[in-house]
């Protein structure tokens, strides 16, 4: 294989959880040009990844959305003739794209809307979704090494963030409250609470992170807890958050992309599920990270979240108490 593919163009999260892909893929052809497709917020992600040679963007919602928009991206991308494609992303669209493409060796998983389109499909089994990317490659060989998720930065990045430290930093604990889903967010109050208690009872700095639809609910709980919580939500590219999770202890998350995001860093990961569980395969991956969770008849009603609590009660967050997410934030650090 002198040029491969990888084509991720979903959510934030998931286009960290197939960085480990794009390495396994560097070393088990090298020598060989990784390439890799996302849409545009998630392009930051990758730009210092030193396995991947170029990142090809694609703005399926915004300028290259429709038909012609894709029909233009698969002639460039057919211009590189790519060897081989990696489609972790299960949509009929993903699929469609490297087929234009005339890319000639293409695998995707099973589960896939397009899956007819592939020349190989890979079963979509039921573990953590790192292990299940890597699964795309395992028909090729054994793969030599342990793979995690990664994200690389500059000098750069780790001078804006120094800016948000304060002189007397310390015990650097990162709280991430939004979510693309109403559902998996752990209640606001939760998070005031939770961040006052380690402020208080710790001495730890408290950062907020989150991207721009997280501004105003970071807001709103820096506003209530007061100065020692730093609010960086919108204000940090996402190598920056990375940068600045590499200097925390710990991170408390939802069910989201910064939980993935502090898996990148060696920052220890405590994510909160509640309406999606564990072994959908979106739990923080590897060792040192913990989740807390309510054992409840309704979970999962979803795979991603939803909107609203399906029975209006919102239990599997609301049931998860202050007090015992600080006892396990205390016990990681």
């Amino acid at each position: 294989m002198k040029k491969l593919l990888i084509l991720q163009t979903a959510f934030i999260g998931d286009v960290i959880l197939a960085t480990p892909l794009a390495q396994a893929a560097h070393e088990m052809f090298a020598p060989c040009e990784v390439h890799f497709t996302v849409i545009p917020g998630a392009a930051n992600l990758l730009e210092k990844n030193p396995y991947i040679q170029r990142v090809w963007i694609y703005d399926k919602r915004g300028t290259q959305r429709g038909a012609c928009g894709l029909w233009r991206l698969a002639r460039q991308l057919r211009e590189e003739k790519f060897d081989l494609a990696l489609v972790p992303h299960r949509s009929l669209r993903s699929a469609l794209l490297v087929w234009c493409a005339r890319i000639p060796r293409r695998i995707g998983f099973n589960r896939s809307a397009g899956a007819f389109l592939f020349t190989k499909q890979v079963p979509y089994l039921e573990k953590h979704e790192v292990e299940r990317n890597l699964d795309l490659l395992r028909g090729f060989g054994e793969l030599a090494s342990r793979f995690k998720p990664a994200v690389y930065w500059d000098e750069s990045d780790e001078t804006r963030v120094a800016s948000f430290k304060k002189e007397n930093f310390q015990n650097g604990i990162a709280l991430a409250p939004g979510s693309v889903w109403a559902t998996k967010r752990w209640p606001r109050e939760s998070f005031i609470a939770l961040a006052r208690k380690l402020i208080d009872e710790t001495g730890a700095t408290v950062f907020l992170l989150g991207g721009k639809n997280d501004e105003a609910l970071c807001q709103q709980i820096q506003n209530d807890v007061g100065p020692a919580c730093i609010n960086t939500a919108g204000q940090l590219s996402l190598r920056q958050s990375a940068a600045l999770l590499n200097e925390c202890g710990v991170l408390v998350s939802n069910d989201s992309a910064p939980t993935h995001l502090g898996v990148a860093t060696r920052c220890h990961v405590l994510t909160i599920f509640g309406p999606t569980v564990p072994r959908l395969g979106f739990a923080p991956f590897g060792e040192g990270h913990a989740v807390i969770e309510k054992d409840l008849p309704c979970r999962p009603c979803s795979a991603h979240g939803s909107r609203t609590c399906p029975i209006g009660t919102h239990a599997c967050m609301k049931e998860i108490g202050v007090e015992e997410v600080f006892k396990r934030v205390v016990a990681i650090l």
